[in-house]
């Protein structure tokens, strides 16, 4: 897996542990009663002309996360070729580590970009949390599941005020191994930042990820949202204004996740210190043209554009470099940067390009949301105005690329319509389930026998995203083609958010726009 490097040297950056709550808390719409018999979800979708199912979509997309469990698997776990793993990480310090999500196709549990997953997730459950429980009461509770199994993971990696453990696995054994979770023998290293060897990105991203959280559960559990809220006021927020105070060439690489930080900190306790931070700080603030782990620019500017379209004036530089994103991304700007391919997808590198095509969809969601709630009409580019709609139009095309509607014809999300890939490059995957193979697979063993086999996977990670096409739409359905062929789990986080403002909308355009005759015949205007 190629986040190791990167994550890595980025620890190495000087900084002080940064923990707080966080908390977006956005005003939903809501669906009124209509006297209109309403048919199942997907009949809706097929009588309105939309050709997916997204209540479908989302579930799966949930789903995926149960097949990425690390630790002793609960008995309602639905994945059913999956076992117990990893039952004794964090053991060799005396630390019970067991648990969490493994990244992606391989066996190495990254704090940092897990903890990104479980603050998108949470963001989409408080974003579309009323539209859901009302609409797919089930997929809200196993979204709640799949925050909760992350959540739980981080409190137990934090275990003092200054210390947070952030990975589990080394990456290069890790890799050199083709084995299923439940078989594997490969050092579980890790890894830990604190006062003397700090790490500001993943612990700001922990913070965002636990208040978020916090948030999410906060009228489902109230104790647990009430301990996700202690456990993220631990550190002094002092902190936060030490890392102010650092050299400009020492906070560079890490001002994304400060702002990230302390957006989400003002949202959940609305103290001004915290308005105040990003306030004098929005020089830091830059127009970007992604939206990812390792770069949290735009949801720091969507969740600030917010407060200022609310009143807080202060803040316009953060709702002047989201209006760049959009610009950045909408074929037909003038400033465009992310060209799409000739299929529609937005295209910013080829390796798992479809992470920043699902984060860049659940920003424009969002975004393009926020402004309507407004009453903004859309976004300036020059001489081309998108109104909200149109963004959002855009953003839905996203969606329905990776549900099928690309030059392919597949589906690149793993069991959603009847062509999909079949070579996950997923170690747990690609090998017999233990409860059907109990034989120990070996390191060599599942490089000669599983990974280069040119079969179908055996097991088939229903809800997985891959790594998507190249620039001309190609995809190659190749187990050793890593950078198109594997999942991970902030790729389909983002997904969740972006098909749970699709569903909300199917439903309020559904209501909108039909009328009944007299004989009970169903039209459409």
């Amino acid at each position: 897996m190629y986040i190791q490097n990167q994550q890595e040297a980025r620890m190495g950056y000087g900084g002080i542990v940064v923990w707080g709550l966080a908390l977006m808390w956005c005003v939903l719409a809501s669906q009124d009663g209509v006297g209109v018999a309403m048919e199942a979800e997907g009949e809706e979708e097929r009588l309105l002309g939309l050709g997916h199912d997204y209540g479908e979509a989302l579930g799966k997309a949930i789903l995926f996360f149960e097949g990425q469990r690390s630790g002793k698997l609960p008995s309602t776990q639905r994945v059913k070729w999956r076992g117990d793993s990893a039952l004794s990480d964090g053991m060799p310090e005396n630390v019970k580590l067991s648990g969490g999500y493994y990244d992606a196709g391989d066996n190495v549990k990254f704090g940092w970009p897990m903890a990104f997953s479980v603050s998108l997730l949470s963001w989409g459950a408080v974003e579309y949390s009323r539209e859901l429980s009302s609409v797919l009461k089930q997929q809200f509770t196993y979204l709640l599941q799949a925050i909760r199994w992350g959540a739980d993971f981080i409190l137990g990696a934090h275990t003092s005020s200054t210390t947070l453990y952030t990975q589990v696995g080394d990456g290069s054994n890790d890799h050199r191994c083709w084995e299923r979770p439940e078989d594997m023998d490969t050092p579980r290293t890790l890894y830990k930042i604190n006062s003397t060897s700090p790490g500001s990105e993943a612990a700001a991203e922990a913070a965002a990820a636990l208040s978020a959280s916090s948030i999410a559960f906060k009228g489902v559990d109230s104790n647990y949202s009430a301990k996700l809220l202690s456990r993220s006021k631990l550190t002094s927020t002092e902190d936060l204004t030490k890392l102010l105070a650092l050299s400009t060439a020492l906070t560079q690489a890490i001002r994304d996740e400060l702002l990230w930080a302390a957006a989400w900190l003002y949202k959940a306790s609305g103290e001004s210190r915290y308005l105040n931070y990003v306030s004098r700080n929005q020089g830091w603030s830059q127009a970007v043209t992604e939206f990812s782990w390792d770069n949290k620019f735009v949801g720091a500017q969507t969740l600030l554009a917010k407060e200022f379209l609310s009143g807080k004036k202060e803040l316009g530089k953060f709702k002047s470099d989201a209006d760049s994103f959009v610009c950045a991304l909408m074929p037909g700007s003038s400033s465009v940067q992310i060209r799409t391919t000739p299929g529609g997808l937005l295209y910013t590198r080829d390796s798992n390009n479809l992470q920043y095509v699902t984060a860049s969809s659940m920003v424009l969601f969002i975004y393009s949301k926020t402004l309507a709630a407004a009453q903004i009409g859309g976004v300036q580019c020059g001489s081309a105005h998108f109104p909200t709609s149109q963004i959002r139009a855009f953003a839905k095309s996203q969606v329905d690329y990776i549900l099928g509607d690309n030059p392919k014809k597949m589906s690149y999300m793993l069991g959603y319509g009847s062509k999909y890939p079949m070579q996950l490059h997923h170690r747990g995957a690609s090998i017999p389930s233990i409860h059907a193979l109990p034989d120990k697979v070996g390191c060599n063993q599942g490089y000669s026998s599983w990974y280069s086999s040119s079969k179908p996977n055996p097991n088939t990670h229903v809800g997985a995203i891959v790594g998507g096409p190249n620039s001309d739409d190609q995809f190659s359905d190749d187990r050793s083609d890593y950078s198109h062929s594997e999942p991970s789990t902030y790729t389909n986080a983002a997904f969740v958010c972006s098909v749970a403002a699709l569903i909300q909308k199917t439903k309020e355009e559904f209501l909108m726009n039909i009328t009944t005759n007299t004989v009970g015949v169903v039209r459409y205007t």
